[in-house]
């Protein structure tokens, strides 16, 4: 659930540059730093004003029901994961804009200190996508069963729970970076340097974990519940079709009153909503998933070993693709909700921010 690169893959890249001149895809690598890495700080800065926004206009409106907690709580995770990449994307762009620049400590430090507790937070925002296309999947499939199980109270519990396990199953590679001191022998005076601990087995127990299980889990749900979801509002869509093709008086404006299939125009909002969001990752998190596929059939596909520009040429594209999943929900929003729309618009073009409330 987490972007490839690493310490590791960067040491192993410098490291076997020294050894191999021409290893593939070198210069393809290279490319990609140039041409994606400039791109992640403009992507962050999106990201944390547009995860703002939502946090404001979800408060406005009243957190209320279980999927604008989700959605809140998302929203929150995904600013936090943000916060903690932001100094390993700028060091990226300062490797791609000046490879020769002259560093005042230990550059890895920049790169890789909060490195894992970013993707702790991304993971967060992962659980909760998959929860909330669970969620709306089961009160869909079977609403007289699931609507009342999903409280307000049980979802803020729930989300507290998907902090706890987070967290629990990054324990192995949150312990693996520290920083330490080291003496210049010329100058006499000791300087910082980021020391990675125990950091092979640490990491085999993160690609069994996270890079395999927990990623596949997470994927073939997400998947799953938005076949489902979509086949719902395909079906919604036919109803209403019909309806209309034989003269029927149908609202499907009016909130609470539900068509054939028991989904009212609340409902579908709703349900678009999820939909996109829950897309959204998947198709984030396709890349990831075939970079962790092919680590797995093709060893030399890996850090230190023969295809490692490949690998870490895929990390780019990751990273860059995490930075959009935490920032683009607020489209989907505004074009898939009425009321985040209303309050959205009401808060920057109408001091009166509840009038739409």
């Amino acid at each position: 659930m987490e972007d490839t690169g690493s310490l590791t893959s960067t040491l192993a890249l410098s490291t076997l540059a020294q050894k191999h001149a021409a290893l593939p895809y070198q210069n393809q690598y290279f490319m990609t730093i140039k041409l994606l890495a400039p791109l992640g700080p403009g992507i962050i800065l999106f990201g944390l004003i547009s995860n703002i926004t939502n946090i404001v206009v979800f408060f406005k409106t009243g957190a209320r029901d279980n999927v604008t907690i989700l959605l809140l709580s998302l929203a929150m995770s995904d600013i936090l994961f943000l916060l903690l990449i932001s100094p390993s994307a700028c060091g990226y762009v300062i490797r791609a804009l000046h490879a020769s620049h002259a560093w005042p400590f230990d550059r890895y430090i920049l790169y890789y200190l909060l490195y894992w507790p970013a993707f702790t937070a991304y993971d967060i925002s992962a659980f909760i996508s998959v929860s909330l296309a669970a969620m709306r999947c089961a009160c869909v499939a079977m609403p007289l069963k699931f609507k009342s199980l999903f409280t307000r109270t049980r979802t803020v519990k729930w989300v507290m729970f998907l902090v706890v396990l987070a967290v629990l199953l990054r324990i192995p590679v949150l312990t693996i970076y520290r920083i330490s001191w080291r003496l210049d022998p010329s100058t006499n005076i000791s300087s910082p340097y980021l020391e990675a601990v125990n950091n092979v087995h640490m990491s085999r127990i993160n690609d069994i974990l996270n890079r395999g299980i927990v990623i596949y889990v997470a994927y073939i749900t997400m998947v799953t519940c938005v076949v489902v979801l979509t086949f719902k509002l395909y079906q919604a869509s036919m109803v209403r079709r019909l309806y209309t093709a034989t003269s029927h008086q149908w609202s499907t404006e009016t909130p609470g009153k539900p068509d054939d299939q028991g989904l009212s125009s609340k409902d579908v909002q709703v349900i678009k909503s999820v939909v996109l969001v829950c897309t959204i990752f998947i198709l984030s998190q396709l890349p990831f998933l075939l970079s962790s596929t092919t680590r797995l059939i093709t060893p030399e596909f890996d850090n230190g070993r023969q295809f490692v520009y490949l690998f870490a040429m895929f990390s780019q594209i990751n990273r860059i693709c995490s930075y959009l999943n935490a920032s683009l929900n607020i489209f989907v929003y505004y074009n898939c909700n009425s009321r985040f729309r209303h309050a959205f618009l009401s808060l920057f073009f109408d001091k009166r921010i509840g009038m739409y409330m």
